[in-house]
């Protein structure tokens, strides 16, 4: 779960040209990225082979911190990232759960995304060639608490469209981006949740949350 947090994302056009390398083409598009929307769908192979379920949804991010990532199908669950703790709603349960967003989201691709001064900061970054169609770079986390062992972004022309990743138990995570709006004025709310009545909340909420960036 606290994976998915860290690293789900995002991908949305640009109006640059395609340029001939990953790196370029990811410069291009974070170039005056503030915030963005789509869709997604998501299927995660376990490390013995087995594939899991399938799942698809709709994900909201702004610059630096908040994102809002809600599962529609085969089951419904939110996850809400307000700037200073992570939420997650599963309404199957009538359970949310709520952390301090720690410094784990600032080692994410997330960050490259809207801040492209932590990529070489965090990762070390090298092009991955072409394959399925798209131009693909790797990212390799710098830290050695990451909880991921690489990341690669497929980009196609000039947008972002799948996301591959493999952590640190060996489980490869897959998701394919679509209907990408790039600043889009997000309705107010967006970022913000407030545990329905009648849920059970597992979790504190402290006011000195632990939130990127972080202070050397």
């Amino acid at each position: 779960m606290r994976f998915l947090i860290v690293l789900m994302t995002l991908a949305v056009s640009t109006s640059a040209s395609a340029a001939d390398s990953a790196r370029m083409r990811m410069e291009a598009f974070s170039k005056s990225l503030h915030s963005i929307s789509g869709t997604f769908e998501q299927s995660v192979t376990g490390a013995n082979g087995h594939r899991g379920d399938e799942s698809r949804g709709t994900l909201a991010l702004e610059a630096p911190r908040q994102f809002r990532w809600e599962t529609t199908a085969p089951f419904q669950q939110t996850i809400v990232a307000d700037g200073a703790h992570v939420w997650v709603y599963e309404p199957d349960l009538e359970q949310v759960s709520v952390r301090n967003q720690s410094a784990a989201e600032s080692h994410s691709p997330l960050t490259v995304l809207t801040d492209l001064s932590q990529l070489d900061r965090q990762f070390k970054a090298s092009e991955g060639g072409t394959r399925d169609g798209l131009v693909w770079l790797k990212l390799s986390p710098q830290a050695k608490d990451a909880e991921f062992e690489f990341a690669e972004l497929g980009f196609d022309g000039d947008a972002l469209r799948r996301m591959r990743f493999k952590d640190s138990l060996g489980n490869e995570t897959q998701i394919a981006f679509s209907d990408w709006k790039r600043n889009p004025s997000l309705p107010a709310g967006t970022f913000k949740f407030v545990p329905p009545k009648g849920v059970d909340v597992v979790g504190d909420v402290k006011p000195d949350a632990d939130v990127f960036p972080i202070k050397d």
